[in-house]
């Protein structure tokens, strides 16, 4: 059996063991999403996906674009670890699906 305190029990059990008064778990840092260049993978494409799936707005897709051509790699956005995590694998699933080797890495923020 489970017992759940209300805000108005709180402070009734808060000394006994097992109630934690301080968060012990750290925050999982940020993690930053970056696309590298290469010479197979369309501008359209990396368009296509930051528009899609990083929902960046048109000019802000064509600008990340471009510094990926021009550079070789650019952080795309900063995101939680779980939303990098996934948006980073939805964007290879889809390039290996169009027969792009567009390489996607997460690296801490």
């Amino acid at each position: 059996m489970c017992y759940i305190p209300t805000m108005s029990d709180w402070n009734k059990v808060s000394g006994q063991a097992g109630v934690c008064n301080e968060t012990d778990f750290a925050v999982p840092p940020d993690c930053a999403v970056r696309f590298y260049n290469d010479d197979y993978t369309t501008k359209d494409f990396v368009v296509t996906v930051l528009l899609s799936i990083f929902h960046k707005s048109e000019s802000d897709a064509v600008a990340l674009m471009e510094t990926v051509h021009r550079t070789g790699s650019a952080v795309i956005g900063v995101y939680t670890y779980d939303v990098a995590s996934t948006r980073s694998e939805l964007t290879k699933k889809e390039a290996r699906k169009a027969g792009f080797p567009l390489r996607v890495e997460l690296e801490n923020a």
